[in-house]
């Protein structure tokens, strides 16, 4: 008889292993468990780090000063979890799933101590990993990647001891452009190593053009084109410069930037089916394909684009909490889907936002996509009203159909969540010209009497017209 035969012959009560214990993992448990009494469903959340339901993305406000403690980036501790009937195990890391036996071996990350834990249903929550650059010097002290609440605090006990001012971000994504604009609120003199043409690859290189601008603007030193190739160290072994094929930055602390990769290693040793961009494949239900049992959400699988029609990685809290709730359900013995995403995302540097939904150019011509893209300048407020501010909207349309295919936005306050219109309008599959008979919000404080999404859908139309 099976480790999971036998069990199931001593109770009938049913196991919900869930591995990772962040947004995904903690939603997934805490859903199934308000679906499920303790005496019907046992849960047992294996976490190798010490916090649980964290936003890992408000840890470069944390670092900038912005927000003052950690714990307020918490929303629920592992004793609450406890209190809720939730077996969870802290600094346990989870090293091997076996599928066909239905259990996963855990290691005590202190003690070193190895225990088999069998499950009648799974969850892999696992997340991403930060790329970190195979290089020289790259595990250098002075060197961090901030993807954890660890990883927070250990940089900003680094910024606390470090005597000089100057950093450099390695990378200009999200996270790079965050990073630069936490560093500068610490009084830092930042430099961004960019290997692309323009900061913020996820904008068409106009659109990102602008970010580099603002960021020039604010202080910050923009290195574009430029591939970091070791990271030099001091006779103590600390970094102390970021080294390029042509240059060298000085600097006292380094900060990695570059993204993340769907941490999946576990998965694939179990043989569980991985996508073209390495996260796992998963139904609408959020349930790995090809295996009844097992469920899968956040930065650690691949999410189908609405827009385009195929399969991307995309690392939010948003969709990870989404995914959560869906595998809670269904875990706990109801149902629910996950039909896509469009691709939305928002971020800022200091005073400049910017956003982001749907294709890019080269998303469009990846996906075969005929289109016509156009870019019109507005305000946030009616010209006159006191305090308006410019913005920057580019839209993409779909040749003939007119259909809607993205939408980037980049100004000042009262430009970034505006791409949320966008985002619906994406959703429903709304061509440009229907867009333009939007019945949004109008007060001079809040928006022109044209707001500036639909400026760009009026152009956008007519360019569709002229050019079909």
């Amino acid at each position: 008889m099976s480790m999971s035969a036998a069990r199931s012959a001593r109770t009938a009560r049913e196991r919900l292993v869930v591995i990772g214990g962040d947004a995904t993992g903690m939603s997934a448990a805490s859903q199934a468990r308000r679906l499920k009494d303790p005496d019907e469903l046992e849960i047992v959340a294996f976490e190798r780090g010490h916090f649980t339901s964290y936003s890992a993305c408000g840890i470069p406000y944390w670092v900038g000063g912005d927000v003052p403690e950690r714990d307020q980036l918490i929303a629920r501790t592992p004793e609450e979890h406890r209190a809720r009937g939730i077996d969870l195990r802290l600094r346990t890391e989870v090293t091997e799933i076996d599928v066909a036996e239905r259990r996963v071996r855990a290691r005590d990350v202190d003690s070193g101590a190895e225990s088999w834990t069998s499950y009648d249903k799974l969850v892999i929550a696992t997340g991403a990993r930060p790329i970190r650059p195979d290089m020289p010097g790259a595990d250098a002290p002075g060197v961090h990647g901030v993807q954890t609440l660890d990883d927070g605090q250990a940089l900003i006990d680094t910024l606390a001891r470090t005597r000089g001012r100057r950093a450099v971000v390695v990378g200009a994504g999200y996270i790079g452009v965050e990073m630069a604009e936490a560093l500068i609120n610490r009084g830092y003199e930042v430099t961004v190593v960019n290997r692309g043409r323009e900061p913020m690859s996820t904008l068409d290189p106009d659109m990102g053009r602008l970010v580099h601008e603002a960021m020039e603007g604010l202080g910050i030193t923009m290195v574009n084109d430029a591939q970091v190739t070791k990271i030099l160290t001091g006779a103590d072994g600390r970094a102390r410069a970021v080294a390029t094929d042509d240059a060298e930055y000085p600097a006292d602390v380094v900060v990695l930037g570059i993204g993340v990769r769907p941490e999946t290693t576990l998965a694939a040793r179990a043989g569980l089916p991985l996508g073209a961009h390495g996260g796992l494949l998963t139904d609408l239900s959020m349930r790995v394909r090809g295996h009844a049992g097992i469920w899968s959400g956040g930065d650690c699988v691949e999410v189908l684009d609405l827009v385009s029609g195929q399969e991307r990685h995309i690392a939010l809290g948003t969709h990870a909490n989404k995914h959560g709730q869906i595998i809670g359900t269904n875990a706990g013995g109801g149902y629910a889907t996950f039909p896509g995403v469009v691709g939305t995302a928002v971020s800022k540097v200091c005073d400049l936002e910017i956003a982001r939904t749907g294709l890019r150019e080269k998303d469009a011509r990846r996906a075969g996509l005929q289109f016509t893209s156009v870019t019109i300048e507005s305000t946030s407020r009616a010209g006159y009203y006191p305090g308006t501010n410019p913005m920057t909207v580019k839209m993409l349309a779909e040749r003939r159909t007119g259909r809607l295919l993205g939408v980037q936005i980049v100004g000042r306050e009262g430009a970034g969540k505006r791409v949320d219109i966008a985002a619906v309008a994406l959703t429903a599959r709304m061509t440009v010209e229907q867009m333009t008979a939007l019945d949004l919000g109008y007060a001079p404080p809040f928006s022109p009497v044209w707001d500036p999404v639909l400026v760009a859908a009026r152009k956008a139309a007519r360019a569709v017209e002229q050019h079909p």
